[in-house]
């Protein structure tokens, strides 16, 4: 199942450095969440240090404006089985809590939010279909 499986992250890069390191993560933990098997293993050097694996396949990080990127999600919608879509919209920000973002979320339409990341989990055609067009972060 997971063999022909893409990964994909897009961010705005106009964010300040900081969110855009946080985007990354917080999009990245959601796509290992609701996929483990992308990197539930562990790997042992000869000294037998063992370690969690980040993950068993390439993880581009890819480019685009915010504008884009909910275009990409509406696209990317709705979801369906084999595949994973983890939004970070703008107003997440500014909730410092889960149980308060939890709670705004069904009052929000994902559609006239802004995006600022966009993290995707798929068959490679449709990961490619999507952002085949994008450049990587630099």
């Amino acid at each position: 199942m997971l063999q022909d499986v893409r990964l994909a992250i897009i961010v705005n890069p106009d964010l300040p450095p900081g969110h855009l390191a946080n985007t990354i993560a917080a999009v990245s933990i959601g796509m290992g969440a609701a996929m483990p098997a992308l990197g539930a293993r562990q790997l042992t050097d000869r000294r037998q240090a063992t370690i969690d694996i980040s993950a068993d396949r390439p993880v581009p990080v890819l480019q685009a404006d915010s504008r884009t990127i909910g275009a990409l999600l509406a696209k990317a919608l709705p979801r369906q089985d084999g595949r994973v879509i983890v939004a970070f919209p703008s107003f997440a920000r500014a909730l410092h809590s889960y149980a308060d973002y939890e709670a705004t979320f069904p009052g929000r339409d994902l559609g006239e939010e802004t995006i600022d990341g966009l993290g995707l989990v798929g068959e490679g055609r449709w990961i490619k279909s999507l952002t085949g067009s994008l450049k990587l972060l630099r």
